[in-house]
């Protein structure tokens, strides 16, 4: 069995073990309280479960100052190491906890608000992602920009003491349920590309707001279309200058996919062993083409937490890696994850092999992975498809020429 490699006993320090043995006890103790049927529940393609009661579960973990830990203390936070954060997702995938509800607050937009923000965005946002009090969405892809986010047409222009914003984002998770969103808007007449940019703070709940959610081929629709017709936010809810719209979106892409990704790592370690479970049981272990695969698969694992780590340790403070850099990271880690989770629904699909076309979960709905295979064809698409992130990497990272456009 496949197994998620932990410090030796005595490597780590005082401090780091003592941090430790307090995520795991607070997580062993409540997920056999309250909150114990909601092991393994959530996650991308199954957003829709239990989400109430992750919800509280999310607000749970703040009351006991598991939240927000890497944030300074004067923002609620507790200046854990970069290791200790580590540590903390570590834990947490490897107990098997939901998945929260609360990621894009507290890992992209929080983070965002405190390198780049205002003293009054920080007094008014913080404390209520911190409390789990305010959801956000993410509003860059738009339907003709979907993974090019130089590209997009969103506008806002300024009128008195307010922004006006007109234009569509897609593929925008949980709109339905955030209460504002960060947006990247053109607020530039006659800008193009990167320059002319401006990232805002929109609330949802406004008239001129519309969300219209899209069904995906799991029959669940955590992703959503969000349309602006004459929505506002106020003239000071801008992140940075307005026209420094990339620089700060740049550095929120450099916190999603940065210590987050260690405990994904783990989760998607968690499905390998499980499923190899499923090869052993039926099999399909003996058949050479897979036992080579799901060998392939392991040290697929080894690379992205190796480039993980590497790129953490490098910088992940966002405001502090200039946007080329923080492109690539990105770039680098999003093509890492996202072809190796395809990859094993791929495999998932192979290992089960004819039973597989069957759908036999509860109330004949799909199984996990089914479910698996058929949202990790998205992978390689949403957050920015694959050929956009190679062309990130080889123009803005490389150098290379750019590709022939129309």
């Amino acid at each position: 069995m496949i197994q998620t490699p932990e410090p030796a006993s005595g490597t780590e320090p005082p401090e780091d073990a003592q941090f430790r043995a307090e995520v795991r006890e607070w997580l062993a103790e409540n997920l056999n309280g309250q909150f114990r049927e909601l092991r393994g529940l959530g996650g991308p393609g199954r957003e829709h479960e239990a989400f109430e009661e992750r919800l509280e579960w999310d607000r749970a973990l703040a009351a006991a100052g598991l939240t927000c830990l890497g944030w300074p203390k004067e923002w609620g936070g507790r200046d854990a190491t970069l290791r200790q954060q580590v540590i903390f997702h570590e834990e947490y995938a490897k107990a098997d906890a939901p998945s929260r509800v609360s990621h894009l607050g507290e890992e992209l937009l929080g983070p965002t608000v405190i390198a780049f923000g205002t003293e009054e965005q920080k007094k008014r946002f913080l404390p209520g992602i911190r409390n789990v009090t305010e959801l956000w969405c993410q509003g860059y892809s738009e339907p003709g920009a979907g993974s090019d986010l130089a590209a997009v047409t969103t506008s806002a222009q300024l009128e008195g003491d307010e922004w006006v914003i007109n234009g569509q984002k897609i593929w925008t998770s949980l709109a339905h349920l955030s209460d504002w969103c960060f947006v990247v808007a053109r607020t530039e007449k006659g800008s193009t590309r990167h320059h002319g940019l401006s990232y805002l703070l929109v609330p949802m709940k406004q008239p001129g707001v519309e969300v219209r959610p899209i069904i995906q081929l799991t029959g669940t629709a955590e992703f959503n279309e969000v349309f602006f017709d004459n929505a506002r936010t106020a003239a000071d809810l801008v992140v940075g200058q307005p026209g420094d719209g990339w620089k700060v979106a740049m550095g929120t892409l450099t916190f999603e996919r940065g210590i987050s990704t260690v405990g994904q790592q783990i989760r998607y370690a968690r499905e390998l062993a499980d499923l190899e479970a499923v090869a052993r049981e039926n099999g399909a272990i003996e058949n050479p083409v897979l036992a080579d695969r799901f060998d392939k698969a392991w040290v697929g694992l080894r690379v992205l937490r190796a480039h993980v780590l590497r790129t953490l340790e490098s910088g992940h403070d966002g405001a502090s890696v200039d946007a080329r850099t923080a492109a690539g990271q990105a770039s680098v880690t999003k093509l890492l994850w996202a072809n190796w989770h395809r990859g094993l629904g791929e495999l998932a699909m192979d290992v089960l092999g004819a039973p597989g076309l069957i759908a036999d979960g509860p109330g004949d709905d799909l199984n996990a992975w089914q479910r698996m295979f058929l949202f990790t064809r998205a992978d390689t698409i949403y957050g920015g498809s694959n050929e956009v992130q190679r062309n990130i990497i080889s123009e803005r990272v490389l150098g290379l020429p750019r590709e022939a456009r129309p």
